[in-house]
């Protein structure tokens, strides 16, 4: 059943969810309802994941390019309002080699956590995100690397829609 909070489209709730553990509950008959929106600059920035693309803000007065984008720069709390689209490759800036998943369990294969600085945005500005297709010994700060895109059609407007960053070639 589908049912509008306010102006945010949303999922009725009902006991098979509630059984099922899908949503914070405070008492039994009782469930927290609310609604969010990603706001201006990360729905944008969403969008362009979902199209393939790398999108940032420039602050008006510093000038600096902003990935993940922002609404005001951090530097000097001026606006960003001019898009700018950048390039899906950058290089490490560091990195972390982990056997532990998010639930604390040990894991057989290592993932390969990064920050990414982009190309085309401002010294510093990085995405955190995955390395793959390379081993473990050999990533290296500095080390090029070029976003892994899923296929279009599995996209869906998230950070996963890149699957992981990969050695450029």
């Amino acid at each position: 059943m589908s049912s509008k909070i306010g102006a945010y489209p949303g999922t009725e709730i009902d006991l098979e969810d509630l059984d099922q553990g899908r949503f914070l509950v405070t008492h039994y008959d009782t469930v927290l309802r609310y609604a969010w929106t990603s706001g201006v600059a990360i729905s944008r920035f969403l969008q362009g994941l979902k199209d393939g693309e790398l999108w940032a803000l420039k602050c008006n007065k510093c000038g600096r390019t902003i990935i993940p984008p922002r609404a005001y720069c951090e530097e000097d709390f001026a606006p960003t309002d001019k898009w700018v689209r950048v390039k899906d490759t950058g290089t490490v800036n560091t990195f972390s080699v982990s056997y532990v998943n998010n639930d604390a369990s040990r894991r057989r294969k290592p993932i390969i956590v990064s920050v990414v600085d982009i190309d085309g945005a401002s010294p510093g500005m990085g995405m955190l995100h995955l390395l793959g297709e390379v081993e473990p010994r050999n990533v290296e700060v500095g080390m090029k690397v070029e976003a892994a895109w899923k296929p279009r059609s599995q996209r869906t407007g998230a950070i996963t829609d890149i699957k992981h960053f990969k050695p450029r070639r």
